[in-house]
């Protein structure tokens, strides 16, 4: 029985985009792995900017000196 876990920031994830994420998860671990899709479990944990740290700085103090988390 497979587990997922995400840990994202908590940004523009509407509830559409979380069952985007969840059904493509399933669907790869359904493909890749030949596992039954209905025994899969999908979490998503949403994390504020103040709680994740990157290059040694928190990401609020990143996004104030620019830093983005979108595709260019």
């Amino acid at each position: 029985m497979p587990f997922i876990k995400v840990d994202v920031l908590r940004e523009d994830l509407n509830r559409e985009k979380k069952q985007q994420l969840i059904r493509e998860l399933n669907k790869a671990v359904t493909t890749v792995l030949n596992k039954d899709p209905h025994l899969t479990h999908i979490v998503i944990n949403e994390i504020e900017d103040d709680n994740w740290g990157y290059a040694g700085e928190q990401v609020t103090i990143l996004k104030e000196q620019g830093f983005s988390t979108e595709k260019k």
